[in-house]
């Protein structure tokens, strides 16, 4: 088996580096002008310039040499990428036998916080979520064009090896902003890399799958338990209407929901090593990282 990864980021260089063995060769796409980011370190791997803009023959070789093809490079203003400049690369891709997508459970929109799984509509509140409903989509077709299996990795917030609450209280910007009866979903980055795996060993499941933790919880509690793991004091809490954020920062608290996991823990059998933000987040203070 050959994995092609389009975006070798911080997701899709955890599953490389727990996973990448099991392939006979892996190559990921990384952007030279990205910002830095301590990521794995990823012995074998080879590495392919793609900075999004343009085609390249390059990635086209890579693309007729996959049997694996996993994506997790976000989609633009026009759509996604990947799909606009090697359509027709991967429409003539002759050994291909899977193609993996990590999305967003923001393609849901909001629920008012009640609990929902991947037969809930589609309806994204923010025009970033609409366009992944679009190419999640594209995807699909491409694969049904294809006869190839197109597998959706919908993932809640993502955190693990200095993304966590840990690394910000550290760091000085923790805060715990309380909008009352808000809860998010999260998922470790190894468990997203488990799901990935476990969509892998059986393709026929799906095609979306929710990857999220079994316990949606206030985010204010998550930054609490860290600083009772590190022995300091809580910052103070902030009322969400008082509070200063991004306007991408605030457009997280438009949406509440209850996110299931269901499908990923029955339809492909993968437990959670990390089912609540207590097991996550107490792995990553124990590695200190």
């Amino acid at each position: 088996m050959n994995l092609l990864i389009f975006g070798l980021g911080y997701t899709a260089s955890h599953f490389a580096a727990r996973y990448g063995e099991r392939f006979a060769a892996v190559t990921g796409t990384f952007r030279s002008t990205a910002p830095h980011e301590k990521l794995p370190d990823l012995p074998g791997v080879a590495r392919l310039p793609y900075d999004g803009l343009a085609g390249s023959p390059a990635a086209e070789a890579a693309i007729a040499e996959a049997t694996h093809i996993l994506t997790s490079i976000a989609p633009d203003d026009d759509g996604d990428p990947v799909l606009r400049h090697f359509d027709r690369a991967l429409r003539q891709a002759p050994k291909l036998q899977w193609i993996g997508y990590l999305s967003t459970v923001g393609v849901y929109g909001d629920a008012g916080g009640a609990w929902i799984d991947e037969t809930a509509p589609l309806r994204p509140t923010m025009a970033r979520n609409a366009m992944r409903v679009d190419v999640e989509k594209e995807w699909l077709e491409l694969g049904r064009g294809k006869d190839v299996p197109v597998q959706l990795f919908r993932l809640a917030g993502i955190y693990g090896p200095g993304r966590n609450a840990v690394v910000n209280l550290k760091r000085g910007t923790a805060r715990r902003i309380v909008k009352p009866s808000q809860v998010f979903n999260r998922i470790h980055v190894e468990d997203i890399a488990g799901a990935v795996a476990a969509g892998i060993e059986k393709p026929g499941a799906g095609p979306a799958f929710n990857v999220t933790d079994n316990e949606p919880a206030p985010p204010q509690d998550v930054v609490t338990y860290a600083a009772e793991l590190l022995g300091v004091t809580p910052p103070a809490e902030i009322a969400y209407d008082k509070a200063q954020m991004t306007p991408m920062a605030r457009s997280f608290y438009g949406e509440n929901k209850r996110v299931s996991n269901r499908r990923v823990r029955e339809d492909l059998g993968y437990m959670l090593r990390y089912p609540t933000y207590r097991e996550g987040i107490r792995a990553c203070f124990d590695a200190d990282a």
